[in-house]
């Protein structure tokens, strides 16, 4: 049987793609090539279909990262700090700013006392600010770890360190480092699904980069409003039975490839083909969240056709519900400087709370109404904290804080995870971690250890090394652990 001129054209462009393959797989031709196609080259691993097996059995199955990217202060929601309170307006003890670096501080800063107001909460007397009035009723199924820090105080270096174990570029995510131990249930939805409001992470796409792991393990951006995934849709013209036989010739050539040159990354690319034809008919559908009863919509604050932060999260629940295993979702407008009437801790930190609070205890009561939260891992947070000294740029009256790598709360909830428990203490004004201190790769190692992965050995071959999420460093955090 003749091939197509359709397949005949294809043919040609993949020929000289062929030729330029063949002449680039040695010496600095081909280091330059790997890094074109993501480090994949000589990846060591296929990709993985379906499930692979944990290395123990999991606590968790699904994970959901809420991350407020612009760093929330710990000092105004969480980190309740009445000694600061008493020194508000005076100058700031040098001896404090000693061998520390800032951001944007400098001279001789005043300190500033928490600008909202807190109570205990739940039968654990969790402190909770007012300005999370519906998340304090369920600090009850939460754990709060109180002494987090990290090594970076930008947010960019600071969001990849989080997400990928380096300050810099390169690395994968921890969601696609979790889909390359575990697979995904539902092979015809993404295992890894990011999604975004108010305008998503300082750092950008880059956040749920794959990096050198097989592309088919990066992250998969989806919207709650418009086209659920851009480019999903069949062009003009063109029906499914179409769309079928196109991709068949594209991956029968693919597979000749990859007899011929022996680039994983050749693999990668015929799954990420059949999951884009899979998920024309699956993501909308899932995405559909019209399709849900009133009250609950209601309970998360759904806005019809708009691309909220509530519809985000009752996006995520449809996600690992339909068997996603790893959930990400950003929120900007964290970002507490001080610099204008919608930037500082007080009005602006208040409206961005408000933003959330409703939408997250949603989250967290919805999920647990549904059982979801035994096999569910939630998680809430910034990718650092605030200082308890003023930052004021425009001498305007706009309280703000600067970047503190030293200590910020984070939450989180579910399989595995001890209810109404608070791990971790600072200093009495909240500037630094001084017991139980918790590192970015400790809370890496717990969430893989939760989902039945060891952090040191889920590890990949790039470069002449194995490589990891918590790279050299990490320790389980026990004490939260049930």
């Amino acid at each position: 049987m003749g091939i197509s001129t359709e397949a005949r054209k294809v043919q040609a462009l993949y020929n000289s793609r062929r030729h330029f393959l063949r002449n680039c797989m040695s010496g600095l031709g081909g280091v330059t090539l790997s890094s074109y196609l993501g480090g994949n080259l000589w990846a060591r691993d296929v990709p993985k279909p379906g499930i692979s097996n944990p290395h123990f059995l999991p606590k968790a199955k699904h994970v959901i990262f809420l991350h407020m990217a612009g760093a929330p202060s710990q000092i105004e929601l969480f980190d309740f700090k009445p000694e600061l309170q008493k020194i508000d307006g005076q100058y700031c003890p040098p001896s404090l700013l000693e061998g520390k670096r800032f951001a944007f501080l400098s001279g001789n800063p005043k300190m500033l006392g928490p600008q909202s107001n807190f109570s205990q909460h739940g039968s654990s007397g969790a402190w909770v600010s007012d300005y999370l009035p519906k998340f304090a009723k369920v600090v009850d199924d939460v754990c709060f770890l109180k002494a987090m820090h990290t090594d970076e105080f930008n947010h960019a270096p600071a969001q990849f360190f989080m997400y990928s174990g380096s300050p810099r570029t390169g690395r994968p995510s921890m969601g696609s480092w979790v889909t390359y131990g575990l697979g995904t249930p539902n092979e015809d939805l993404p295992g890894f699904v990011v999604l975004i409001s108010r305008g998503g992470p300082s750092s950008g796409k880059r956040l749920w980069s794959s990096g050198f792991l097989p592309t088919i393990h990066q992250g998969v951006q989806c919207r709650s409003k418009g086209e659920p995934v851009l480019n999903l849709e069949n062009p003009p013209g063109v029906d499914d039975h179409l769309r079928r036989r196109s991709i068949d010739i594209i991956n029968k050539i693919n597979e000749a490839e990859y007899q011929e040159v022996q680039d994983p990354e050749i693999l990668t690319r015929i799954s990420q083909y059949e999951l884009a034809y899979k998920m024309q008919t699956s993501v909308p559908d899932v995405m559909n969240i019209d399709a849900e009863p009133t009250y609950i919509k209601e309970m998360y604050g759904v806005k019809a056709g708009e691309n909220t932060f509530a519809n985000n999260c009752l996006l995520a629940r449809r996600l690992v519900e339909k068997g996603v295993r790893f959930v990400q979702l950003y929120d900007r407008g964290w970002d507490s400087h001080g610099a204008g009437p919608g930037n500082g801790v007080g009005f602006g930190l208040r409206q961005s709370c408000q933003y959330v609070d409703q939408a997250m205890t949603a989250l967290l009561t919805d999920l647990k109404q549904r059982g979801l939260l035994d096999e569910t891992l939630l998680i809430w947070g910034g990718e650092f904290g605030r200082t308890p000294m003023m930052e004021a740029r425009t001498g305007k009256g706009f309280l703000g804080r600067d970047h503190n790598s030293e200590a910020f709360t984070m939450w989180m909830a579910g399989a595995g995870i001890k209810k109404g428990f608070s791990y971790g203490v600072t200093d009495e004004i909240g500037f630094a971690g001084v017991e139980n201190r918790v590192h970015v790769h400790d809370l890496q190692a717990t969430i893989l250890h939760e989902l039945g992965l060891d952090h040191e050995k889920l590890t990949y071959r790039f470069q002449g090394r194995d490589y990891r999420l918590t790279d050299v460093h990490g320790h389980l955090i026990k004490d939260i652990l049930i």
